[in-house]
């Protein structure tokens, strides 16, 4: 036992500390701070494993620097008791991108086994998605493959991917010119993305581009960025983006994802931050995780604050129901993983503080009632 609590010791996976929790509807069971040579841990992904274990798998940066370029590798916690307590992080995935890997996508395939995708970023004119599987509930992995040939910079948000009904994978991507040809300098990043999805039938053996890919119709500076998917009860997709025009843009496909509606904004109003939406179980309602800047309550402009949890009851075309998580001025949410377990719903996001610029460096799982946070 001491030499098991020297090794992890010996880790660079910054501050463990379960938190007291807050109330009973809704409470913080982990939170994970940066600490020497660990100078952030931030977005990643749930999956419930066959034994009941959840595995949470997440972006843990290493050496002295926590900006988006910096080392990072893939950490992972578990719990056994559906999200009350949960183990010491250790590592899942080393670091095997000239830059980093991060922005883990977690999901069980019909055929049984686990993928595993991320971000493998080599420079600011190189980085793509990876994919790994498991046939061993997480034990081990497969080597990465690359989803998609096109070369240039590539982004998927953490917890994105989805199977849909008829076994159809569906990737949506943020694809980023380039401005120049310096792969060391951000002067060679164009921030105006532009939406596109991948899709494949064969459970990621082969990929296809949608035959639709859309940039921003207005003028803007941010682009379609960090754009999400979600199927509905009907079988149509509906897929969302960032912007910075005061609210989430969304797209439709009504077959599959080989094509998609152009982009028009929804009445989701947020800041340039992701929202994250997944289907509540048992139902046809939607759940999204936001920044709300609509004015149900205070905000910051310009600030990923405060975190609010809506419901659609239409397939994403109006929120209501809201639900204040974290409320603080100065606080920094988003890039929210979610996971439903019984009757409560686990939620993972950044929680930093924009006053210290501690953005993105802490991690927080909070473990909330779903009647409480669906108002059912």
């Amino acid at each position: 036992m001491r030499l098991l609590l020297c090794l992890l010791a010996a880790l660079p996976l910054g501050a463990f500390d379960q938190s007291p929790f807050e109330n009973p509807q809704s409470r913080t069971v982990l939170q994970l701070d940066p600490g020497k040579d660990n100078p952030r841990n931030s977005e990643g992904s749930f999956i419930k494993l066959k034994d009941g274990r959840v595995l949470f798998i997440y972006t843990g940066y290493f050496g002295t620097s926590g900006a988006d370029d910096g080392a990072a590798r893939l950490l992972s916690v578990e719990s056994r008791d559906a999200g009350l307590t949960w183990s010491p992080p250790k590592i899942a995935i080393e670091n095997h991108g000239r830059r980093n890997i991060m922005s883990v996508s977690l999901l069980r395939l019909k055929s049984g086994a686990i993928a595993l995708f991320y971000l493998e970023k080599n420079s600011w004119l190189d980085c793509h998605v990876v994919m790994r599987t498991s046939a061993d509930e997480a034990a081990t992995w497969s080597q990465p493959v690359r989803v998609g040939q096109a070369p240039g910079y590539f982004v998927l948000n953490n917890d994105r991917v989805i199977q849909t009904s008829k076994g159809r994978l569906v990737v949506p991507l943020a694809f980023h010119r380039s401005r120049e040809t310096d792969p060391d300098s951000s002067r060679s990043f164009d921030a105006r993305a532009i939406a596109q999805w991948l899709i494949s039938d064969d459970e990621g053996r082969t990929w296809a581009e949608s035959a639709s890919w859309w940039a921003m119709p207005v003028r803007s500076s941010s682009g379609l960025q960090e754009p999400g998917v979600v199927e509905l009860s009907d079988g149509t997709l509906f897929s969302w983006a960032r912007t910075d025009a005061g609210f989430q843009y969304g797209f439709r496909s009504k077959d599959g994802g080989r094509s998609w509606s152009s982009p028009e904004p929804t009445t989701l109003a947020s800041p340039v931050s992701p929202a994250s939406i997944r289907p509540i179980p048992g139902t046809v309602n939607l759940l999204c995780l936001h920044n709300d800047h609509s004015g149900t309550f205070p905000f910051t402009k310009g600030l990923r604050t405060p975190l609010v949890a809506s419901v659609s009851k239409d397939g994403g075309r109006t929120w209501g129901g809201q639900r204040l998580l974290e409320a603080d001025p100065d606080g920094w949410y988003c890039y929210t993983a979610i996971h439903f377990e019984g009757d409560a719903v686990l939620l993972a996001y950044c929680a930093g503080d924009s006053k210290k610029r501690s953005h993105l460096n802490h991690l927080r799982i909070r473990r909330v009632s779903l009647a409480w946070l669906t108002g059912s």
